[in-house]
């Protein structure tokens, strides 16, 4: 007898097609049309929408939930790629919206990561072997190159492009549209196309329960560093952990910029 179809939140739609080599946990909900491919794990409380596809080698956190029609775990885009096993891992409770994409890495890390209580908006991309943190959002249309690197809560703007290799740092606030293909440091708001920073991210910080003794010193560590024109960044590095007494989050932003590869926008 046929079942009937099946709701969201009552099971497996009979129309899913799940590998035999795939591990779901009890009270995964998959909707009809999805796909499910070998090695994928699915952690208990994810909820999946229609005609999604997970393809292989992927573990899904516990009450996450992906969209419809997104794409989870499919091969990188990468040209070196030579069908080595890689894999992608998703943590807890991040939401995967409608047409999404995200790659699994390759032979370079083996793996692309993205943290927990994420919120990967319509559209947005996250490419092989990146590092996408916790509480991160990508709004409609981002776009992560390879190997790029996102700390907590960092927020990238509707159809941002963000270049391979390139770091962003906890707290930062990207501007829709903006190009970024230099490293862009924790607690700042940056935008535009060039990229440029604009000051210190002081709306994002009060919410997350920051001093204003600490935003009001990460806010003149920031003019030291990227707005005195009367010395290059080298010697504003210098003179800013020179300071007595400074802040650990002050020292976690002269660390994020002096352990740049790329260069750091300014």
């Amino acid at each position: 007898m046929n079942p009937g179809p099946v709701t969201l939140g009552e099971g497996i739609h009979p129309t899913a097609l799940i590998s035999p080599d795939a591990e779901l946990a009890p009270g995964v909900t998959v909707g009809p049309g999805t796909v499910i491919g070998p090695g994928v794990q699915i952690a208990r409380g994810v909820v999946i929408g229609a005609c999604a596809v997970i393809d292989k080698d992927t573990r899904i956190g516990a009450d996450s939930r992906i969209f419809h029609g997104a794409i989870v775990g499919a091969d990188p885009q990468d040209l070196k790629y030579a069908g080595e096993p890689t894999r992608l891992e998703v943590g807890e409770r991040t939401t995967i919206r409608e047409f999404c994409s995200l790659h699994r890495g390759t032979a370079s890390t083996g793996v692309t990561r993205v943290g927990s209580d994420c919120l990967l908006m319509t559209g947005s991309h996250v490419a092989h072997d990146c590092r996408v943190g916790d509480h991160v959002v990508l709004a409609n249309g981002a776009a992560v190159g390879g190997h790029v690197e996102i700390g907590d809560w960092a927020i990238l703007g509707g159809l941002a492009g963000v270049h391979q290799f390139c770091r962003i740092g906890d707290h930062a606030f990207i501007g829709g549209a903006t190009k970024i293909t230099k490293d862009i440091p924790p607690f700042v708001l940056a935008d535009g196309n060039p990229c440029r920073l604009r000051s210190v991210n002081a709306i994002g910080l009060q919410r997350r329960g920051y001093s204003k003794e600490t935003i009001d010193e990460l806010r003149a560590a920031f003019r030291t560093l990227f707005k005195n024109r009367q010395m290059h960044l080298g010697q504003a590095l210098q003179h800013v952990e020179s300071t007595p007494g400074l802040d650990p989050n002050v020292t976690s932003l002269v660390a994020f910029i002096r352990a740049s590869e790329r260069g750091v926008c300014t």
